[in-house]
């Protein structure tokens, strides 16, 4: 051997460019790419290399070919759906998930506000903008889509690869309400408000490029988000006691007769 570096044949270069796209979540989980005869045209290659390249991707496990075309694959899954089945249905978890949340949450907001490029910046003004016009239609449910739309966005903004695909699943796990009900959240009354602003002082503060003021902003939002769920919790557990109060008649003997 001469020491000269091999040069990688087309198809792996085209493997290696598609992974990093992967990688700095450009394309997402469960996102279709375009056609193959549209790929290949505009990354440049033959349709035969490009084939390689989605075939070498998917015996890795970062795409999926099915007969509807390319995905990227839910890569996370097979570590997300247990984690999901261990964590759900258990109040207790809830505490720990929001403390994880916080430490994560503020200092995501706290490097966004100091990595963000321009385009984040345009993005970021944009789903501010998503939020406000949520708000204004009184919809829970799209409210609180636009919500994890902007913690999303922050992981992006945040410039760290690890982060953002760890909480990106953590995002699932909140979508598919392991933790708690978000619609719920957002239906209680004097809640939508607060919540509202919080997530303005969020993102103000990293377009301001604050990185003290955007990581103190994140965490005040987890934590008026992790007592407002508890209070919810035990509004719910005082009803039930009341209920079951109201029903006892249920579990005992019309016999007027009572121990000696």
């Amino acid at each position: 051997m001469n020491g000269t570096p091999l040069t990688p044949k087309a198809s792996e270069a085209i493997a290696q460019h598609i992974e990093m796209l992967i990688l700095e979540g450009v394309l997402r989980p469960g996102e279709k790419l375009i056609s193959e005869r549209e790929l290949a045209a505009k990354l440049e290659v033959s349709r035969p290399t490009l084939r390689d390249a989605i075939a070498a991707l998917a015996a890795r496990g970062l795409l999926t070919t099915t007969r509807g075309g390319t995905y990227v694959a839910q890569f996370l899954s097979p570590v997300l759906q247990p984690l999901a089945s261990l964590l759900s249905d258990k109040p207790e978890v809830t505490q720990d998930y929001f403390e994880f949340r916080s430490i994560l949450e503020g200092e995501a907001a706290g490097l966004a506000a100091v990595r963000a490029t321009e385009v984040d910046r345009k993005a970021l003004e944009a789903c501010l903008e998503q939020i406000e016009a949520a708000h204004k239609l009184d919809d829970p449910a799209e409210e609180a889509e636009a919500d994890v739309g902007l913690h999303v966005l922050v992981y992006e903004i945040s410039h760290n690869v690890v982060l953002l695909h760890v909480m990106r699943a953590m995002s699932e796990l909140l979508r598919n309400e392991i933790f708690y009900n978000r619609q719920q959240l957002y239906l209680r009354p004097g809640v939508r408000e607060p919540l509202y602003k919080q997530h303005l002082a969020i993102g103000r503060a990293i377009l301001s490029g604050d990185r003290e003021a955007a990581r103190k902003a994140a965490m005040d939002h987890m934590r008026f988000t992790r007592e407002t769920i508890d209070e919810i919790r035990r509004g719910e557990s005082r009803l039930e006691a009341s209920l079951h109060r109201v029903g006892r008649s249920e579990l005992l003997s019309s016999s007027r007769n009572k121990l000696p």
